[in-house]
């Protein structure tokens, strides 16, 4: 699945409160990884989003083997290849005002480190769900990918850029 897609304009969605309570009532937040937990509750304490799907971004590598683990990198194993699979959230921002805000936060966290940080459209999201957008932690190179393999000096920098970007939306939506 690719959720990334170059940033598109708003368009006129009638339907987003209805749908908002709708994926409402199918969230599970058990099944979502557990750092990113609050995050998401976070934004659904906001009326003029939902969330759509997310990921806190998962490094596998021969000392990890589990996919869906969110453990820290070990402390230093230069040698260590790593897949990396994608940290990211995507959702659906209401066309009004607080919207055009949140998208504008969701730019500004992204000039943290611009070569690692992505906002845009939640690409196969939008046919389903229109205003679906998507902040994500991956190497510009790699942007329109889900996983990638990577040395782990690059990793270890994933993982800092992803604690901070996750650290920054924690951050904004406490002060809502």
């Amino acid at each position: 699945m690719k959720t990334y897609a170059e940033l598109k304009a708003f368009v006129d969605n009638r339907g987003f409160h209805k749908q908002r309570k709708n994926s409402l009532e199918h969230l599970n937040f058990d099944s979502l990884d557990k750092p990113i937990v609050n995050i998401i509750k976070r934004f659904w304490e906001l009326d003029f989003c939902f969330t759509l799907q997310s990921c806190y971004g998962h490094f596998v590598h021969e000392l990890q083997t589990d996919g869906r683990n969110t453990e820290r990198l070990p402390v230093s194993v230069p040698k260590l290849k790593v897949e990396y699979r994608l940290a990211y959230i995507a959702f659906c921002i209401a066309n009004n005002q607080h919207g055009k805000t949140l998208l504008n936060e969701l730019k500004g966290i992204q000039l943290m480190d611009k070569d690692y940080i992505q906002v845009g459209c939640a690409g196969w999201f939008w046919r389903k769900q229109v205003n679906s957008f998507v902040i994500q932690v991956e190497p510009e190179r790699f942007k329109y990918e889900d996983k990638i393999n990577i040395e782990y000096p690059e990793a270890l920098h994933i993982e800092k850029v992803r604690d901070d970007v996750f650290l920054q939306l924690d951050t904004f939506l406490a002060n809502r």
